[in-house]
């Protein structure tokens, strides 16, 4: 899941400086699941915008935000209102916010800062496990990440700093190596840390990538 959470409201009104008709974008999915972009949030942010003086013509969540097509037939239903805004305000993903963007000719600002691909282990508690780098290293690591959970992203670890099973970089974080040697020796693979990496290959990673899946 894509994790955000809401940007102060004084950065927020600082985007909207004479903007004053304003239309509130969130998102069904991820947004709505970390509280960043759901109904309940930007009913929440209408207030603290109305309170300061801004007037809020209508709001939508789409699901999800970041999907261009939906984005575009959802943004049709509110072509009048959009006409009579002086700027959308996205409570969606940073991915959300630019396909909103590419829709209208008014400005999309963001209320959310976009944080990472993470885990939910509960409602307010996310861990990033993800950093989407394009050559998933997953299937000798016994399913630990090694360049999103290792502070260095190290791939032949651990490194000198570890102590007692606890990054160098922050005592209250697991070393990753630490983890991922655990693991394999539950999965019966410790053999996998026989083997010397290459350098991470990050070229897969190169920006902007895109992806298109051929149908027959």
């Amino acid at each position: 899941m894509i994790i955000s959470k809401t940007k102060p409201i004084e950065e927020i009104l600082s985007f909207l400086e004479g903007k004053n008709n304003l239309f509130i974008s969130g998102c069904a999915q991820c947004a709505t699941v970390c509280q960043a972009g759901g109904e309940k949030e930007i009913l929440e942010m209408k207030k603290l915008l109305e309170e300061a003086g801004k007037m809020v013509l209508n709001y939508q969540v789409i699901d999800p935000g970041c999907n261009l097509l939906q984005a575009k037939k959802d943004f049709k239903l509110q072509k009048e209102t959009l006409e009579q805004a002086d700027a959308v305000l996205s409570m969606a993903c940073g991915d959300g916010t630019q396909t909103l963007a590419k829709l209208v000719k008014i400005p999309v600002y963001p209320a959310n800062n976009t944080m990472f691909i993470g885990e939910i282990e509960r409602v307010g508690h996310y861990s990033e496990m993800c950093i989407a780098c394009g050559d998933c290293e997953l299937g000798w690591t016994g399913g630990i990440c090694p360049i999103t959970r290792c502070a260095k992203s190290l791939l032949n670890g651990p490194c000198g700093g570890s102590r007692n099973g606890k990054c160098e970089t922050n005592t209250e974080t697991e070393c990753a190596w630490i983890e991922i040697y655990k693991k394999l020796g539950e999965l019966g693979q410790l053999s996998n840390l026989k083997k010397i990496r290459p350098p991470k290959d990050f070229s897969t990673a190169v920006k902007p990538r895109k992806l298109i899946i051929e149908r027959s």
